[in-house]
């Protein structure tokens, strides 16, 4: 079964502060937070006291704020990334309780260890819990988190970077990742990556990093590799496009730069794949269907 998917957006509405405020209503939610900040009293004096539709600033004083939200772009929670130093701690909530046991709590947490680990550099992920929220211990747990100190009422669970990495490896060993790349692919990204340094590509470099990694021969010809052409479905269109390096992207003539949404989107998958995927600001499925030029196919291993 596939984990659902979730996106965590940055941009805080008025519309997703009511909505938190709905849920810092239900004790349930709030019974295992420790920050005072978060109920619904104060949220609610906060954005009554700024007229504005974007509220983002309100919430990312001392961290950083994002809503979780389904393949629907409907809110279902949210997480705060608060950085110290080279470590990260998080908070996550899932919203209504109709929501719990859905495995939304896991496909939340595995976007919050990609932000975290990719775009800021943690070395080590934290995530506080009380002692008696066993459906959070459980979560973190599954989720590779190891308990590492506790207290009467609070356990601390941690991550490092290079276990993390481990697991994501270990995904695409056991097959459970879902993408392939070829080693020149991956070798000539990863070096463009390091160049650009841009905190921007953290999703282009969670692919290079969970993705199964085989010679260039040994590819399937239905799978999305550098330089290949595809028919996708988006938007109940149909799009004829290529996937090449940032200085080969011509916009008017379909070459799509893997910098962009759909070029990271669509690396590595294969005919027939959807692919859930924030495109400008929205989660988008993206339907590949068919390659109509790979390059190893065709034995143009140069390109």
């Amino acid at each position: 079964m596939n984990k659902p998917f979730i996106s965590l957006c940055p941009e805080i509405t008025r519309t997703h502060a009511f909505t938190m405020v709905d849920w810092m209503r239900d004790d349930d939610v709030t019974r295992y937070l420790s920050d005072s900040h978060h109920s619904a009293q104060s949220i609610e004096q906060a954005i009554n006291r700024v007229q504005l539709p974007i509220v983002t600033h309100l919430f990312n004083q001392g961290g950083r704020f994002f809503m979780a939200c389904d393949s629907s772009d409907k809110p279902v929670g949210f997480v705060r990334l608060i950085k110290n130093g080279s470590d990260c701690e998080i908070v996550l909530v899932i919203g209504d309780q109709y929501n719990w046991g859905r495995r939304l709590g896991a496909s939340t947490l595995h976007e919050g260890m990609k932000l975290a680990f990719f775009e800021m550099r943690a070395e080590q992920l934290i995530a506080k819990i009380h002692t008696d929220n066993t459906r959070s211990v459980k979560t973190f747990e599954r989720c590779g988190f190891e308990l590492s100190s506790q207290t009467p009422k609070l356990h601390s669970y941690t991550i490092d970077a290079a276990r993390y990495l481990r697991q994501l490896r270990n995904g695409a060993a056991a097959g459970s990742n879902h993408i392939v790349m070829t080693e020149l692919d991956q070798a000539r990204l990863r070096q463009l990556v390091e160049i650009e340094h841009n905190p921007s590509l953290f999703e282009l470099e969670h692919e290079i990093a969970r993705a199964m990694v085989v010679e260039p021969s040994q590819v399937q010809q239905q799978v999305v590799t550098m330089n290949s052409r595809a028919l996708l479905r988006m938007n109940q269109q149909e799009l004829d496009v290529a996937l090449v390096y940032p200085e080969d992207a011509d916009y008017s003539a379909h070459k799509l730069s893997i910098f962009s949404d759909i070029g990271t989107a669509i690396l590595g998958y294969r005919e027939g794949d959807c692919v859930d995927w924030r495109v400008n600001g929205q989660t988008q499925q993206i339907q590949i269907q068919k390659v109509l030029y790979q390059p190893e196919a065709a034995g143009h291993y140069h390109l």
